[in-house]
């Protein structure tokens, strides 16, 4: 597969009173934005562990975006600023496995904001495909995340981004 072929993959995890809203104001507004995307409601972008971030790029997302209500603004109180601190030890582990930064972004839309959300997801896209495939799903066949595993991956990433492991 060359890179012009690439299409990425890329899991969002949407917050349900915001983010996931904005997505649904955007299709009922006809706002158009690269199809490349699937999207997970979550109650909460507070909701969305870590692991689950970690799974969907074993199971062979390219990228994953989380995107919830601004912060202040959560239905939850302040369950978006758990999600900041979580956000950037996660940007810390995967740059520990040698993933680039522009794999996992965090979103915040409101529900109004649909042009906002379409944009970020299309600038996510191309910075991911531009990046090219992570191909991180090749080494699961099925089995739960072990040491050994993310070892391997992490020191076959860090050579190709010349980071020391």
């Amino acid at each position: 597969m060359t890179d012009q072929t690439f299409e990425p993959k890329i899991i969002a995890f949407l917050c349900n009173w915001c983010s996931y809203r904005a997505a649904d104001m955007a299709g009922t507004a006809r706002i158009k934005y690269n199809p490349n995307i699937r999207t997970i409601r979550v109650m909460c972008s507070g909701r969305v562990d870590p692991i689950f971030v970690m799974k969907a790029f074993a199971l062979g997302a390219d990228g994953v975006m989380i995107a919830g209500c601004h912060p202040g603004e959560c239905h939850y109180i302040e369950q978006n600023y758990k999600t900041m601190r979580r956000y950037e030890l996660l940007k810390h582990t995967l740059r520990a496995f040698g993933i680039e930064d522009h794999r996992l972004r965090l979103q915040w839309a409101s529900a109004a904001e649909g042009v906002l959300l379409a944009k970020a997801i299309d600038e996510m896209i191309e910075q991911v495909r531009s990046l090219g495939p992570l191909n991180w799903s090749q080494y699961w066949d099925g089995a739960e995340f072990d040491e050994a595993t993310f070892e391997k991956i992490a020191l076959e990433h860090a050579e190709a981004l010349e980071v020391s492991a």
